[in-house]
């Protein structure tokens, strides 16, 4: 069971009300100007910014990144909750998403699973409000909410923002982080003791005897990991806007799977082949969900 729980945590998708801040495009500029070296000169070769923190009961990741695409573009894609699910499935925990109108709230069903197929019966249900707190001509913010996760966790949300820069680079900040108390606080030790021990996210916090980087690991290794397999996950959904939307999700799902093997110590867990199979099956699996079929 202590790997169960362990993974269960591992792969939260959302963050608490008490970390995440709603800010405004002022406030996201001054970021973007604040971090203007950072992003100039980092491990990532590209221009990304990634930090966590944690405090007694709280895990947060952020991620600031420039995306070579207008805000023209990138606003309307990041609205809905159908383009939602289409972006969350590409994560290899997501087994199914569905959009849904509960009392008139626009809600998301999350189905977060293992890293191969399974039955929806064995994966876990968040259950997600989504809402489009602000859309200004050069702001976006989107916030999703869940208030029950497993192990007695709660209050899990995710906090996306897109700023228009000029007419073609947007600035993304995209936050998530959950809430956690002594049992799943445990049930991490034992998975990061066990099956995640070699596992690292991607802060550099000093250098081994031979010189090499000495990344982060512990519990914000896994909300490091957990951030940039999501933000990941919108740049390959925002990546193939262009195309005709018969051949959008080859091209996200093999974007996303080379985009996460650029990090192998970090994000590595299976073959390409391995991968799109089981994501075109859950894709499957989605759409007869949001056409009202009963799947397993």
């Amino acid at each position: 069971m202590t790997g169960i729980r362990g993974f269960y945590l591992a792969v939260l998708l959302c963050a608490p009300a008490g970390l995440l801040q709603a800010d405004d495009a002022a406030t996201l500029r001054a970021s973007h100007l604040a971090l203007a070296a950072q992003l100039a000169h980092n491990q990532f070769q590209r221009p990304l910014f990634l930090e966590s923190s944690q405090t007694d009961n709280l895990l947060q990741g952020d991620i600031y990144a420039e995306i070579a695409q207008p805000f023209s573009q990138v606003g309307p894609a990041l609205q809905g909750g159908e383009q939602w699910c289409d972006l969350l499935i590409l994560h290899l925990n997501v087994k199914a998403c569905r959009a849904a109108s509960v009392a008139g709230n626009a809600m998301l069903q999350v189905h977060v699973g293992r890293k191969f197929d399974q039955p929806l019966v064995d994966a876990y249900p968040f259950a997600f409000s989504y809402r489009v707190e602000m859309d200004e001509p050069d702001y976006l913010r989107v916030g999703l909410r869940a208030l029950q996760g497993p192990l007695g966790t709660s209050d899990y949300r995710i906090l996306l923002e897109v700023l228009a820069l000029d007419e073609q680079r947007s600035f993304l900040h995209l936050s998530y982080a959950y809430t956690y108390g002594v049992a799943a606080s445990l049930a991490m030790q034992g998975y990061l003791a066990t099956s995640g021990r070699d596992k690292v996210g991607f802060s550099i916090i000093g250098q081994t005897d031979a010189g090499q980087p000495l990344y982060q690991g512990d519990m914000r290794g896994v909300v490091e990991r957990n951030t940039m397999r999501y933000y990941l996950a919108v740049d390959a959904y925002l990546g193939a806007l262009a195309l005709p939307v018969g051949a959008r999700l080859d091209k996200r799902l093999n974007d996303w799977h080379s985009a996460v093997e650029r990090y192998p110590r970090q994000l590595h867990e299976l073959e390409r082949a391995a991968y799109l199979s089981m994501k075109h099956a859950e894709v499957q699996r989605q759409q007869a969900l949001a056409q009202g079929a009963a799947v397993q």
